[in-house]
């Protein structure tokens, strides 16, 4: 059966300080400052930005949700508590007291590279169901830099879920939803329970997993709405999308005969969305012509 939400009940003594934490992270994108700039990488490269700065973006997540109290604990109730990562066990965040280590709720933060060459994160969510309490959250971040090629990191609005819906319907998907031949039984770890410790064993594992896909929830379908929207995402004047495909073509293309052939079918995708009459299409477009013509230049 496919699973339902379990969110706090509206009785819960922290519910207000759960909502609070949860507006915090959908404005995010406005009040997110860093000192981190980039400047002379390659297009080529840009690729490689998730991992070279995403520990750092989630790091200053974490600073910017402790600068946003005044939102999550506007009445001050809790003063003693912040926001604190911790490695190598789940949830990645906690907000815990500095005086008697209470918890409160934690979440599973992943920042995304929006112009990495996958076109959905990267997260790999395998915790049990049972290791997450109902206020615990799974949040992916994605950015970019200011002006694409170079600049400071900007932040756009976060996707939000339950991280005990997420890891029970990635369970459902993986068992219920797609499509396969193999093994579908999953090894659920008994005696779990939320904020465990980093020796605990609270990972579900497949019988069967050939292509290393079990915790992918962005390819469980919980995420493709989302995912959606930020392909329309304006940078520079051109959607996120065509970026995409357009740094794509180069990371690929090694001569001057693949270029060309590689522009060639984003052209033509490009102009198959002209009778949408999209601006940020028809920019792409004028772009990608005039690198074909450079590169006929180039190779005469």
């Amino acid at each position: 059966m496919e699973p339902t939400r379990k969110l706090p009940r509206k009785d819960w003594k922290h519910i207000r300080l759960y909502q609070g934490v949860r507006e915090a992270i959908s404005s995010l994108p406005i009040h997110f400052r860093t000192e981190t700039n980039i400047a002379g990488i390659m297009a080529t490269d840009l690729h490689t930005l998730n991992t070279v700065l995403g520990a750092t973006i989630e790091e200053q997540v974490v600073r910017t949700m402790n600068l946003l109290r005044n939102t999550w604990d506007p009445e001050d109730r809790y003063a003693l508590f912040s926001f604190v990562r911790q490695a190598q066990t789940f949830p990645d965040v906690l907000l815990r007291s500095t005086a008697s280590r209470e918890i409160l709720l934690g979440i599973e933060l992943k920042g995304w590279y929006l112009l990495a060459k996958e076109a959905e994160p990267s997260l790999r969510f395998q915790t049990t169901a049972a290791a997450c309490a109902k206020q615990d959250l799974v949040v992916v971040v994605p950015w970019v830099l200011g002006n694409v090629i170079g600049g400071s990191p900007v932040l756009f609005a976060p996707f939000v879920e339950s991280a005990k819906y997420a890891a029970e319907f990635r369970n459902y998907f993986w068992q219920e939803v797609r499509r396969t031949s193999q093994d579908t039984r999953i090894t659920v770890p008994e005696g779990v329970t939320p904020y465990p410790a980093k020796s605990d064993q609270i990972l579900d594992k497949p019988a069967q997993d050939g292509g290393g896909n079990f915790g992918r929830i962005a390819r469980t379908g919980l995420m493709d709405d989302y995912k959606a929207k930020l392909d329309d995402i304006p940078l520079c004047g051109i959607s996120t999308v065509y970026w995409r495909d357009f740094l794509k073509t180069f990371q690929e293309s090694t001569t001057y005969a693949s270029a060309r052939e590689a522009l060639q079918r984003l052209r033509r995708r490009l102009e198959g969305q002209q009778h949408a009459s999209s601006a940020s299409a028809e920019s792409a477009l004028v772009i990608v012509r005039e690198l074909e013509r450079l590169i006929d230049i180039g190779s005469g």
